[in-house]
């Protein structure tokens, strides 16, 4: 039996793919002896360039020496034969994602290395405990699992299966950690903890873009401003590659029968045609050339000179509320030089939001993003009132009231009546029918969404919401409207969730699965989202901070409106919420945290 810490110095990477060469590159910097091998010579030459151009970059870049760049090039060594393994003490397999050719090259490895050799497949779909079954040491068989770029992604997943000895994972953690990266154990399921959460997002992106209810970029746009995450969806489905999507969800879905799992048909669509994403030049962006990931335009692109045209006149934005939304999106129009009337249920609770943004401008002041002389002429822009009657002249009305449906049909039909014919009236509601609100007014042809999201001042991104009603007039003005408030507007039908709830949403849900199943930690699940994922926060942390209860009436919202058993909320996010623990508002959601 292998000493626990006898280091792993030499290392087998089977499979010189984007993933294979990547790893390559992360061993070799580390210190390790890389035996690279595979059956294409195109393959080992271009792993072999990479490793070069890269290395070439870090000491461009002062982050090698030469002599650190030859002594990196000096230990990576390739072959064509598996033969070559004979002397690893650890052997990666990083193949394309098929048990047929992962079995082979397992059964063939039995024949080759040393008997203390571990055997590791890089799999992010497939079962760990299946090949290992057919290896003839299935104790020294486990899952190592490192995100795409591998040199830059800080995470690995170390994945037992129940017949891996615990020597074997002791070893590979203690490798995964001494090149600089942060391993979670995990046990063996498709997707595992990062992927798992990750592809059932990715997939429902895929078909909310099949069922045309939003355009590609606008889409990925969403997710970018909207939740702080790196890439969009489907950009990010066509790096990863779409056939390889294909391939872990269909693992997944044959694991879980998730309706969310069910590969979304476009996937199959594009894979079968050979529009495989960014290795192809097209998935569902087109590229300069194979490989690349520049973006070039196609018939799908809008036209730059396409903006928004045609619109009404507004001179001057009515915003009713009184809370954190209001005061946030009348700064917003202030600051863009609209001239705004505050109105809230009473002078007092006006006069206090005007206070809060006063506040938040001379913060602003303070960091040196407002001059105190914007800082004052904002403020003269913003009339505080105690009723909706002071709306009567004013060109846009924004709703930024509490969630309630009945509040919100009350307060529209309050406007309709004070409001000049011709006035565009918004919501802001992030999960009810917008139609709903237009239909308490006489005039639903006037009547839009403006999701803003919170904190308005920072967030870049509004999810425009037409209804079946929706005058094109109006649609233009508020993509005007957002274009002079320096916001990125991104249209979106009227159903549950628009773009960033519906496909946030259910991903969090899947979180709370995960820990209700005990598959895996809350820590652990928030740093693989966090290393793994490029998200700004966990789920978990992110749950505590958007408020339990406010997370539960939005799943339910979204589960009323699309029927899926998938996104039923999870019980222990229920039992949470009748505990009354909301998150960080009341001291415990997930985690424990401090009383201010």
């Amino acid at each position: 039996m292998m000493d626990t810490h006898t280091p792993l110095n030499t290392v087998a990477v089977v499979g010189l793919g984007t993933m294979g060469t990547g790893i390559t590159e992360v061993l070799t910097r580390a210190g390790r002896e890389v035996i690279g091998i595979d059956v294409s010579e195109g393959a080992v030459r271009h792993a072999v360039a990479a490793l070069e151009a890269s290395t070439a970059r870090a000491v461009a870049r002062e982050r090698l020496t030469e002599q650190e760049r030859l002594d990196v090039l000096a230990r990576f060594r390739t072959f064509s034969d598996l033969q070559a393994a004979a002397d690893a003490d650890l052997v990666i397999e990083v193949v394309p994602e098929s048990y047929e050719l992962k079995q082979q090259v397992f059964d063939a490895l039995d024949g080759i290395v040393r008997p203390d050799a571990i055997l590791a497949t890089g799999t992010n779909a497939l079962s760990v405990t299946r090949l290992a079954a057919g290896s003839a040491r299935p104790e020294r068989v486990l899952g190592l699992h490192f995100f795409n770029p591998a040199p830059a992604m800080k995470l690995v997943e170390v994945v037992s299966s129940v017949l891996t000895a615990p020597y074997a994972v002791e070893a590979v953690t203690r490798l995964a950690q001494d090149l600089g990266k942060e391993p979670v154990a995990v046990g063996d399921r498709p997707g595992f903890v990062a992927d798992g959460l990750l592809f059932g997002y990715l997939n429902q992106a895929a078909a909310m873009y099949e069922a045309k209810y939003a355009s590609r970029e606008d889409i990925d746009a969403a997710m970018k401003l909207g939740c702080g995450l790196p890439m969009g969806p489907l950009a990010l489905l066509d790096l990863i590659g779409v056939d390889t999507a294909r391939t872990v969800l269909e693992a997944m879905y044959a694991a879980s029968h998730d309706r969310l799992h069910a590969p979304a048909p476009v996937l199959g669509q594009l894979s079968e045609a050979g529009l495989t994403g960014r290795k192809s030049g097209r998935g569902f962006y087109t590229y300069e050339a194979p490989g690349s990931g520049v973006v070039v335009r196609d018939a799908l692109t809008p036209l730059e000179s396409a903006e928004a045209s045609g619109g009404r006149t507004v001179h001057s934005v009515g915003v009713a509320g009184s809370g954190t939304m209001a005061s946030g999106i009348a700064e917003v129009f202030a600051k863009a030089g609209y001239e705004v009337v505050l109105a809230a249920r009473s002078q007092e609770k006006a006069d206090t939001a005007k206070a809060r943004i006063a506040t938040s401008l001379a913060r602003s002041v303070d960091k040196g993003r407002l001059t105190e002389e914007a800082k004052n002429e904002t403020l003269a822009r913003i009339a505080p009132a105690g009723s909706l009657d002071a709306f009567t002249e004013v060109d846009l009305a924004v709703e930024a009231v509490a969630e309630d449906l009945e509040i919100k049909q009350q307060l529209f039909a309050s406007l309709d009546k004070i409001c000049k014919p011709g006035a565009v009236l918004a919501t802001t509601t992030s999960s009810l029918p917008v139609i709903a609100c237009a239909r308490a007014t006489s005039r639903p042809q006037d009547v839009i969404g403006m999701h803003f999201f919170n904190p308005a001042p920072a967030m870049k991104l509004v999810e425009v919401v037409r209804t079946i009603l929706t005058a094109d007039d109006v649609h233009a003005t508020v993509r005007e409207v957002c274009a002079k408030v320096r916001k990125h507007p991104v249209d979106c039908g009227d159903r549950a969730g628009f773009i960033v709830n519906a496909l946030l949403f259910p991903y969090l849900n899947n979180a709370i699965k995960m820990v209700q199943e005990n598959y895996a930690s809350l820590d652990d699940i928030d740093a693989a989202m966090k290393l793994g994922g490029g998200y700004p926060m966990g789920p978990f942390e992110l749950l505590d901070v958007v408020g339990l209860d406010v997370s539960l009436a939005i799943e339910k919202v979204l589960h009323r409106e699309f029927r899926d058993p998938g996104l039923a909320p999870a019980p222990l996010l229920e039992h949470l919420v009748a505990a009354g623990m909301l998150g960080r508002k009341t001291g415990r959601g997930f985690r424990e945290y401090a009383r201010r």
